[in-house]
């Protein structure tokens, strides 16, 4: 019934496509008057353009011009112009929309129609990107574009790296210095404070950039020490990943509180004391530990105090549960490796050390305390936010991505948001497969056994992705069996 209606009535996404139509033909009406303005006009342009909006006109009035202006400064600059599919793309972005189009389809060209268009109200722009890499490359490649059209383009990195795209630089001198230029980095990338880049129309940068950066400004005691603007206009990339993923991944802001190094032996010492299921039991589900009677006398005989559950000793509670749960279910080399005196989280999906990531809540401490190397100074948290809260605060938000349809109804019901498929410039060659569904682990194993094994004998590679070390070490035990070299 649901593919006959389809059929009968189209889906959204068709209806969407049908209506905004009429839309891409008058950007391509203006193709050929575009094309005859010379390279400083263009400037010209977006002022003409920012003029109308300040005399009542709307975005969607202004949309067709500027969408084709930006088509032929891509033309110029990068030698790309945008396809009709794209400037779909890009309809569908300005108006506050997902727009799924497929891997290929030139997702970061699309993002220049709707951010120069809205970038037009002098409110600023954002792009989020998933790494430091693709905001100065995508920065970097699209300020040509920006540059181009009058606007001017910031780039947030790491740390306080933040940039300009200038164009203003000199020219290498020489054909052999601009070789060497293009190699090392770009030329046009100006070093500036982190504030002077949010002032720039259009700024690049990662949704951690973005989140922390709004924490630090929320932390000032004036707004001379603040780096950003309003929020207006953002458009993320890989949307799925950022606004689905790790939607309700908290950004914190710590600082220092004072120093009970001497607490976490103690407790750390009473915890190797304690036993499984006659002191505490634990919920491995939860990863949480339940003290029992026995245990919590013990450790009140430990700390010689009569109850532990009185309003003069509360605190200790949380301190002896922490170091329970540090003793009990986080282990050397799984959770936690010692590097150098330090104890560092292993990343329990990818198994990488991630450097500089701390446990909360003491936990840190605990281990520390466990390992018995040098314990550092609690943090207590000073600001906190998810990225699903910090991005509800833009006026219009926009995504991109090439798999959003499995989570749309997550977009509407949380942020409003309707996901758009994109059709593609040309017919998609590959074919996709269902996905195949397994009534025990044991067969899927055995069946991906099987299918790899028939690519290896054939020469080709494969790339085998998991969720977990743990189904690393499962798969590979199959492909042992089967005689698969592998690592």
């Amino acid at each position: 019934m649901k593919n006959l209606l389809k059929r009968l009535f189209g889906d959204e996404s068709s209806n969407y496509i049908k209506n905004i139509t009429p839309i891409v033909a008058s950007i391509n009406a203006l193709e050929s008057e575009i094309a005859l303005l010379a390279d400083s006009d263009f400037a010209v342009e977006t002022m003409k353009l920012k003029e109308r909006l300040v005399n009542g006109e709307t975005l969607d009035q202004v949309l067709p011009r500027a969408f084709a202006l930006v088509r032929e400064a891509a033309k110029r600059t990068l030698g790309e112009r945008h396809y009709d599919v794209q400037l779909m793309g890009g309809i569908a972005l300005h108006q506050g929309n997902i727009a799924e189009m497929k891997t290929g389809e030139g997702k970061t060209l699309v993002a220049t129609l709707p951010a120069y268009l809205h970038a037009l109200m002098g409110k600023g722009v954002h792009i989020v990107t998933v790494n430091d890499y693709l905001a100065k490359r995508d920065g970097e490649r699209m300020g040509q574009v920006y540059s181009m059209l009058g606007l001017t383009v910031g780039i947030i990195n790491d740390g306080e790296k933040s940039y300009l795209y200038d164009t203003t630089i000199p020219e290498p001198n020489s054909e052999t210095d601009e070789i060497e230029q293009y190699k090392v980095l770009p030329e046009y990338l100006k070093p500036v404070s982190k504030k002077q880049a949010y002032q720039a129309d259009i700024t690049y940068g990662t949704n951690t950039q973005f989140g922390f950066d709004y924490l630090r400004d929320n932390m000032q005691t004036s707004i001379d020490g603040m780096v950003q603007r309003e929020h207006y206009f953002a458009l993320v990339d890989e949307v799925d990943s950022v606004l689905i993923d790790e939607a309700r991944v908290p950004l914190i802001m710590s600082s220092q509180a004072e120093d009970s190094s001497e607490m976490y032996k103690q407790f750390a010492k009473l915890a190797k004391q304690l036993t499984k299921d006659t002191d505490y039991t634990i919920d491995e589900k939860d990863r949480a530990i339940q003290l029992t009677d026995i245990g919590i006398d013990r450790a009140e005989k430990f700390l010689n105090i009569n109850d532990l559950y009185t309003s003069e000793h509360i605190g200790l509670i949380h301190h002896l549960e922490t170091a329970v749960r540090a003793e009990a279910l986080f282990s050397e080399n799984k959770e936690y490796i010692i590097r150098d005196g330090e104890v560092l989280i292993v990343d329990q999906f990818t198994g990488r050390v991630l450097d500089g990531r701390r446990y909360q809540d003491g936990l840190h401490q605990a281990l520390e305390a466990k390992a018995g190397v040098s314990i550092k100074p609690e943090s207590k948290t000073a600001a906190s936010i998810t990225y699903q809260n910090y991005f509800k605060l833009y006026t219009v938000l926009s995504g991109m991505t090439g798999t959003a349809k499995t989570s749309e109804e997550e977009f509407f019901k949380v942020y409003g948001l309707a996901v758009i498929e994109i059709p593609t410039h040309r017919p998609i060659a590959r074919i996709d497969h269902t996905d195949l569904i397994f009534q025990t682990a044991r067969g899927k194993y055995t069946a991906l056994a099987r299918d790899v094994k028939k690519l290896y004998d054939a020469g080709q590679p494969v790339l085998i992705g998991t969720v977990s070390i743990e189904h690393n070490e499962i798969i590979s035990s199959f492909l042992n069996n089967a005689g698969i070299k592998h690592e």
